[in-house]
């Protein structure tokens, strides 16, 4: 549903999420083995995130990557996936068909029009401090040892 840089942008901002609750910067490199990502990819996804004032990005020695406590309460999934990946998992046919809409359906367009608000509800209804949280005390996990 989502594309890959979605993804590992999504993974991304939840782990340096869950390092902001101790303002703790993360670095780069352990983004990108936490995420199960390449480096190279995982620069680009997180200068998108940057630019868009998701995160922060501090370079030199004492760097890395944070979200202020404040904006954790603020940012949702919805604003990250917008950022990454545009409207098109609002949109578009759930087959992936050029044409398909109300007057012209697919065989699944009316069940997946509901898959699809429920996922919107909770992208804009999901924040990254109650994923952090969730994280951080170990009921949720991004990647097992």
């Amino acid at each position: 549903m989502f594309s890959k840089t979605c993804e590992y942008g999504l993974r991304a901002v939840m782990y340096i999420a869950q390092n902001s609750l101790t303002n703790t910067k993360v670095s780069l490199v352990a983004i990108a083995e936490e995420i199960d990502s390449p480096a190279a990819f995982t620069a680009k996804i997180l200068q998108q995130l940057s630019k868009a004032a998701i995160i922060d990005s501090t370079k030199g020695p004492y760097g890395g990557f944070l979200i202020e406590k404040a904006a954790l309460k603020e940012i949702t999934l919805a604003n990250i996936v917008a950022v990454l990946d545009g409207d098109k998992v609002y949109n578009g046919c759930g087959l992936g068909l050029k044409q398909c809409d109300d007057e012209f359906p697919c065989p699944v367009h009316n069940q997946f029009l509901k898959v699809r608000t429920e996922l919107k509800n909770m992208l804009e209804n999901t924040n990254l401090h109650e994923l952090a949280i969730g994280i951080d005390s170990g009921l949720t996990w991004l990647k097992r040892n």
